[in-house]
């Protein structure tokens, strides 16, 4: 028998009562090497919780994936296994109803974990479930995909899209876990790697001019997929995005490095439908246009901005609209900015970068700057 006793005194004041909710998440971001550790870190973070794995059709069937769930299995800790069908369509308000409808259906407890196995898509829909079913249970990330292991899997950013607008629909519920196996990195082609590559040199301009400079030395191991230059590039990148989130974990400040290329990376994806083009391709091309305003307002140097213009290219990365797979409409992608500006309460943040390691946060880019470093050609800041 647990007794709690209180007693709380009668106030016949008149001033309201003030109600003080403080909440402070910790948890582990794993970076293995190979399947062993994968499975031996997994069940330490599981622990004797029974887990719901959730999935996409296509990670269901590498090597990886069922090694994790053999060992699961063989632990009696799988109640359940759900395989949502891939790409960015499946991040949607109907693939998070039929997931809780399974969860219900499993009958999963509030004690028990969700284990997302997947890339961005899987991971921020699984989150986003795991964030209202019975308020809240707890779930475990195992990216697959380069940018969700730098990415993606870490922050508590959990959303689903709306036809209006990317991650619409969402919440802050962090992860109880993070374990990224670079094992499921080789299953991934060319455009994967430089799609999760687009996010790594966002964090580089932002925060690590040595991690630039790393990726400047081995762009072509990286491309590649090459374990020894890989496995420090996702080390690198989870240490950048923990110590960031840290200071502003539920984003009670909107002037955050870490949307640097996202405002109209995220107006690309939703001017293109949500799919030709991936989240990467559009951040990258975000990135571009940032750079681009930056020269504009002189802001940074022709140098800076060659440089880090010249590393996306060597990546491989779009920069200019007819380098991306499907060439945005600019007048629908101002819309979308403009969809971005009416939800932040008429304001519109842009991150702009003034040298590596360095930004400035600004509030007043005109719909005549961005449309110009749309197409490639920065024009003079507007009087």
């Amino acid at each position: 028998m647990h007794v709690i006793r209180d007693n709380i005194s009668l106030d016949g004041g008149v001033e309201p009562v003030e109600v003080d909710v403080n909440r402070f998440d910790t948890y582990r971001a794993h970076v293995v090497e190979d399947g062993r550790r994968a499975v031996e870190t997994l069940c330490a973070e599981v622990g004797d919780r029974h887990v719901a794995v959730v999935t996409d059709q296509t990670v269901d069937t590498l090597s990886p994936t069922r090694e994790l769930a053999k060992a699961l299995d063989e632990r009696g800790l799988i109640i359940g296994w759900y395989a949502i069908e891939p790409g960015e369509g499946s991040k949607s308000l109907g693939t998070a109803s039929r997931l809780i409808d399974w969860l219900a259906g499993i009958e999963l407890a509030r004690r028990d974990a969700v284990v997302s196995i997947g890339g961005g898509v899987v991971m921020d829909t699984v989150g986003y479930v795991a964030s209202v079913f019975m308020r809240g249970v707890p779930y475990i990330n195992v990216p697959t995909t380069l940018l969700g292991q730098v990415d993606a899997g870490i922050g508590g950013k959990v959303s689903v899209d709306h036809c209006t607008g990317k991650n619409l629909v969402g919440a802050f519920w962090q992860p109880r876990a993070v374990v990224s196996n670079m094992e499921f990195l080789s299953s991934l082609d060319r455009r994967q790697i430089r799609a999760g590559m687009a996010e790594v040199v966002k964090k580089a301009v932002i925060a690590s001019p040595c991690l630039f400079e790393y990726i400047e030395c081995n762009a072509a191991q990286l491309l590649e997929g090459v374990p020894s230059a890989m496995h420090p590039l996702v080390r690198a990148a989870t240490r950048i995005k923990s110590s960031l989130i840290a200071r502003d974990p539920y984003e009670r400040d909107l002037r955050r490095p870490l949307n640097f290329g996202h405002t109209v990376g995220h107006a690309v994806e939703t001017a293109t439908g949500y799919g030709p083009v991936l989240h990467g391709e559009a951040v990258s091309f975000g990135m571009a246009v940032a750079v681009r305003i930056a020269l504009a307002r002189d802001l940074i140097t022709a140098a800076d901005a060659e440089r880090i213009i010249g590393l996306l290219r060597a990546l491989e990365l779009p920069v200019t609209p007819a380098e991306l797979a499907v060439e945005p409409d600019p007048d629908r992608v101002l819309a979308c900015v403009d969809t971005v500006r009416r939800v932040r309460d008429g304001s519109l943040r842009f991150v702009l970068p003034l040298e590596l390691g360095a930004t400035a946060i600004v509030d007043d880019v005109s719909d005549g700057e961005i449309r110009a470093a749309l197409t490639g050609s920065p024009v003079g800041r507007p009087e």
